[in-house]
């Protein structure tokens, strides 16, 4: 994974903290002060999105479920399909 603005070792911290965390809780009190609101919803709606794709639901009800636009739908349909994340931990 390439980043523009940050280099490979800040991003591996992120990566490190968020791996340390013991508990939904824990997860909840970090995201709350890393992210916006509106940037945690979308998060989970992408997952909630993964997870009607690998349902078999189509296009137009994951659509109707999901608060996502067709941009952002297409790019998690792409990870579903082709990445690694969503089969692994959406089961």
């Amino acid at each position: 994974m390439k980043f523009k603005n940050c280099d490979e070792k800040t991003v591996n911290r992120l990566f490190e903290l968020i791996s340390s965390l013991e508990n939904a809780e824990d997860v909840r009190v970090l995201l709350s002060d890393l992210c916006t609101e509106h940037e945690i919803e979308q998060m989970a709606q992408r997952i909630r999105a993964a997870e009607l794709l690998l349902e078999g639901k189509t296009y137009a009800s994951v659509k109707e479920n999901c608060d996502i636009s067709s941009a952002t739908l297409s790019r998690v349909s792409r990870c579903v399909q082709y990445g690694e994340g969503y089969r692994k931990f959406l089961k």
